[in-house]
């Protein structure tokens, strides 16, 4: 059984990728690799790649599930090529998968230091060494085999240097499906060596279902679109944050610039301090520099965004009026939010920084809004 608590690979309050049964909103990547399964030209290593939170994991898991249910018969057959990634729950092999317990698949990730008992910050060499294990044991079946590395963009160079020879030289029947968030990062030899597979941002009505099924339920898909940048896992971490409500609190306080009123922002910047505050501060700060960011981006196309708060669009149409103004709101939000986070990291208090990111905002902004 997997100890989930060590799990790197986890989105906290969601199913792990292994559980998701269906991927929403990355039709075009799976149908790419089924054509080339179709056509029997199937690559041994695939590179999945996109913005975090937008199904990489949940793909790769699918793959596998798909790609080892196939060897057991579950496919096409007499009936053509299959025209889907979905595997029956009931399947032996989804079992096995949802269990940990197939001995044709080994995930690759973070381990855990036998010394501190805690997660590695990398994937170290050893991690990937337990790939000649895995594949000398499987030699006199002659089964597939497939390896998931997740996210290869932790692998340190040694990993890097000793997966590189097994993309070079695959065992026969081996898959390896590697996860990344910035190929840019990996070895250039691993890319070439690899098929890329391109997943991209959910739309509203892509969140809504991906969210329904990882939560059981999607307050409003148009805005957690918004607010994630299409990404599932960003808008789980914000959903159990309340983020909506504080991002809607923001827009609410900016609406009073040039003069915020202090009770308000007082009681605002005091909700990011005191126990447990960590991740409501953590979570401010990015809705912050969004809202600045889209208030920027708004003024400078002059294109109407979808809203992710009541009266958003009036509020940005009064504060970035033109291309000129929606500037200053581009050099705040590269700004403030640093300064914020650099700030806390030195320990000083969450909601006095939160007060004084406001403060010289409206500083910054009194001089150009009258």
């Amino acid at each position: 059984m997997t100890d989930t608590a060590l799990e790197p690979d986890r989105i906290e309050g969601a199913p792990h990728p292994r559980e998701t049964q269906r991927l929403f909103g990355q039709d075009a990547a799976e149908q790419e690799f089924l054509r080339s399964f179709a056509q029997g030209r199937m690559h041994h290593g695939w590179l999945i790649t996109g913005p975090r939170g937008v199904g990489k994991a949940s793909l790769a898991w699918r793959l596998a599930r798909f790609l080892l249910a196939e060897e057991e018969g579950a496919g096409g057959g007499m009936f053509g090529p299959p025209e889907t990634l979905d595997i029956s729950p009931d399947h032996p092999v989804a079992h096995r998968i949802a269990a940990g317990s197939d001995p044709g698949l080994l995930p690759i990730r973070r381990s855990v230091d036998e010394k501190t008992g805690k997660l590695r910050s990398q994937i170290v060499v050893d991690d990937v060494r337990k790939l000649r294990g895995f594949f000398g044991l499987s030699a006199t079946d002659g089964g597939r085999r497939v390896v998931i590395v997740d996210p290869a963009d932790e692998m340190n160079a040694s990993a890097a240097n000793a997966l590189l020879k097994l993309l070079e030289e695959p065992p026969a029947g081996a898959m390896l499906l590697l996860v990344s968030h910035q190929p840019s990062k990996l070895l250039p030899t691993i890319r070439s060596r690899c098929r890329e597979l391109r997943l991209r941002p959910l739309n509203a009505e892509d969140m809504t279902h991906a969210l329904t099924q990882a939560v059981g339920q999607a307050d409003d898909g148009v805005a957690l679109a918004q607010l994630s940048g299409g990404s599932v896992g960003e808008a789980i971490r914000m959903t159990s944050g309340d983020g909506l409500a504080l991002y809607a609190e923001i827009i609410a306080m900016l609406g009073h610039l040039p003069r915020l009123p202090r009770p308000q922002l007082r009681k605002l910047a005091e909700s990011a301090g005191g126990r447990g505050a960590e991740q409501r501060f953590d979570l401010m700060v990015r809705l912050f520099d969004l809202a600045l960011s889209r208030i920027a981006r708004a003024g400078a196309t002059g294109q109407a965004m979808p809203e992710a708060a009541p009266d958003e669009a009036q509020v940005i149409a009064r504060l970035a009026p033109t291309p000129q103004i929606a500037r200053l709101w581009a050099e705040q939000a590269a700004e403030l939010g640093a300064r914020a986070r650099a700030a806390r990291a030195v320990n000083l208090d969450p909601a006095a920084l939160v007060l004084d990111m406001f403060l010289r905002l409206e500083a910054a902004t009194a001089k150009a809004l009258g």
